[in-house]
């Protein structure tokens, strides 16, 4: 650390200056750094590579050509925080699922920006403490640890947090696609027209739900098996809800019985839980309401009933 201070400061003499080539060192990395957080996240969101992915779920070989594109170092920087048990990936894989990414390299992204993430802040907090040394050990310790945490602890959270809000918005809108689809298959029209309709009258309001009925007709279009995109939505999604109807509908489907009244039946049923859910939130009210009303308001109420009384009693002892 102190030989990394005293080679910068060998640079120049003049404070000044040298304060000058540090902030523009600084800002430097910053941009490079920022440059390559940018391209590694275009990556993922770009639309071409994820309507190529889509197509290239039926050919095995579409998806080793578009896994070979995937950039050389990558692969050194992922493997250095990548688990080693299958488990872990599998786990990191379905979280990026759920929360929309499925491009091929999206893993390998994922954890080559966690290890950049966790070469660079400590290497920020090492570089800033050999500039000013005014910070004891302790502090440029505690900033590292700090720092590190956070490297470790920062993509993750902010996974699960896209993939938890991702699942909120496509539980928000099931019902009214459930509803629809009753409607359509009803009005005469075959579960995978009415699933196509459906997608499309839910684009504005709903576009996630939206995009996960579109694949499963893109998927049933390119030769997949009904059943096979139905489990890969329940997959994709991760909703017990979705879950149980692709359940439901694969069984219709081998039994026999009309998916309308299978629907129909779905319907009623989910109505009924939604139903007991708000009933079961609205009885948690009563004792959800306690803290917030005894550090509230009986603190307020306790100054206004008791205050002039105590007002009074000081006054009175006080002439005493």
């Amino acid at each position: 650390m102190e030989y990394l201070a005293q080679f910068l400061r060998s640079l120049s003499d003049d404070p000044q200056i040298f304060r000058l080539v540090f902030i523009i060192t600084v800002a430097t990395a910053m941009f490079i750094f920022g440059l390559g957080i940018i391209y590694l996240i275009s990556s993922v969101f770009n639309p071409v590579r994820r309507r190529l992915h889509l197509i290239g779920n039926t050919s095995s070989e579409i998806q080793d050509a578009s896994v070979s594109e995937l950039p050389s170092a990558l692969g050194p920087l992922a493997g250095l925080t990548m688990p080693r048990k299958d488990w872990d990936r599998n786990k990191t894989s379905q979280l990026l699922v759920h929360a929309g990414i499925r491009a091929p390299n999206a893993i390998t992204t994922f954890y080559a920006i966690k290890t950049v993430l966790i070469i660079l802040l400590p290497g920020t907090i090492l570089l800033l403490a050999s500039i000013f040394p005014k910070y004891s050990t302790q502090q440029v310790a505690f900033a590292m640890i700090l720092a590190i945490f956070l490297a470790v602890t920062l993509p993750d959270s902010i996974l699960q947090s896209l993939a938890r809000k991702r699942k909120k918005r496509l539980r928000n809108g099931f019902p009214d696609a459930l509803d629809l689809l009753v409607v359509c298959t009803e009005a005469g029209l075959g579960l995978n027209q009415a699933i196509d309709r459906v997608a499309r009258e839910i684009e504005d309001n709903y576009p996630d739900l939206s995009q996960e009925l579109a694949l499963v007709n893109v998927e049933i279009r390119a030769g997949v098996k009904r059943e096979v995109a139905l489990r890969d939505l329940a997959n994709r999604t991760g909703l017990e809800d979705i879950k149980g109807l692709v359940a439901l509908l694969t069984q219709s489907m081998r039994l026999g019985t009309g998916v309308a009244d299978t629907l129909r039946i779905y319907a009623e049923e989910f109505r009924d839980k939604r139903m007991q859910l708000a009933e079961e939130l609205a009885a948690k009210i009563g004792t959800k309401m306690i803290f917030p009303l005894v550090i509230c308001l009986f603190p307020g109420f306790f100054v206004v009933i008791l205050g002039p009384a105590y007002l009074k009693i000081i006054g009175m002892f006080g002439h005493v």
